[in-house]
């Protein structure tokens, strides 16, 4: 037996996927700095290792492809005891089925085959609601959930709301209008939370590895804000008025479908917006341990106001 597919007790080998995403980069930062002292060796998959910074380069080991790709998650895992999951984005999949679980069954039968032990993915909220079954993206990020959990390796799901980060999509008309648009309606509030939080989630997660079985972990972030509360946070951190546009969910689609997105990713964001008016995202209480620590305001302050400025 070769000494990488070693006993599972003395191995120490994380694998993160993504590693050049606002996640999964943040993730690597985080793990670079912890395992400095913890014995614990990191490997990376990336489609293009000439995005990883040079420092990062000669601190990991890489594996180059997609860990859609059997081969080189074959690779990616041998030897490994826990995996960061992430499914990126793919706006031309064929179906939503085919976007998560599709992407990820390559990994789930390699998950069994090299006795990976721990495997932490980001997912999303809503499991038990009501509204879960028809929520388009957040649906199939579900089943992908449970498509893990049958290869009874110790999974967690990071259960997410919306990003902050997704505001940055918008930059250029928060910048050129002070406008923001969506779909929610003005006064809806809903948890949303930084992708820092949900790394720093996530680390925690692959460094602890005592837990077992299957489960979630929601990021909530520190509390519920609507449009309008972050139309007015947004206007003070960068002194000028910025206001909400509502769109209807015709209107988003026809945006997606300008930015040349395909049928069935259209209309999963529009089943999942929808969903999320309908209470998708308000059925896990926030809690000091559901809560996550980075303020919207905070937020804008470190990440938005530099954007925009740029």
């Amino acid at each position: 037996m070769d000494a990488s597919d070693g006993c599972p007790e003395t191995r120490r080998m994380i694998v993160i996927t993504a590693p050049t995403g606002q996640i999964g980069g943040r993730l690597l930062e985080i793990l670079l700095d912890e395992t400095r002292t913890r014995g614990e060796k990191l490997r990376v998959i990336v489609r293009d290792p000439g995005k990883l910074p040079d420092a990062v380069r000669t601190r990991v080991d890489v594996v180059a492809g997609s860990h859609s790709d059997a081969e080189v998650v074959d690779r990616a895992f041998a030897g490994a005891d826990a995996v960061f999951w992430l499914v990126p984005s793919n706006t031309q999949a064929p179906s939503l089925d085919a976007m998560y679980s599709g992407f990820t069954r390559a990994a789930a039968e390699a998950f069994t085959t090299h006795g990976v032990g721990h495997v932490v993915g980001v997912s999303a909220l809503g499991r038990g609601t009501p509204v879960a079954g028809r929520a388009g993206h957040v649906t199939a990020s579900l089943a992908m959930d449970d498509l893990i959990a049958s290869t009874s390796v110790a999974y967690r799901a990071l259960a997410n709301p919306t990003f902050f980060d997704n505001l940055l999509w918008q930059v250029a008309s928060i910048r050129d209008d002070g406008v923001f648009t969506g779909t929610l309606a003005t006064d809806r509030k809903a948890p949303t939370a930084a992708t820092r939080d949900i790394a720093a989630a996530a680390a925690e997660l692959l460094l602890d590895r005592t837990w077992t079985g299957s489960g979630e972990v929601p990021v909530l972030g520190p509390e519920d804000l609507s449009p309008t509360d972050l139309a007015r946070i947004m206007s003070e951190v960068l002194g000028r008025p910025i206001r909400y546009e509502r769109q209807t969910l015709d209107e988003s689609r026809a945006e997606l479908a300008g930015h040349g997105m395909g049928d069935a990713i259209v209309q999963g964001y529009a089943d999942m917006m929808r969903a999320k008016e309908d209470g998708l995202d308000d059925g896990v209480p926030r809690t000091p341990r559901t809560a996550s620590p980075t303020t919207f305001r905070e937020w804008c302050e470190q990440v938005l106001k530099p954007a925009v400025r740029a």
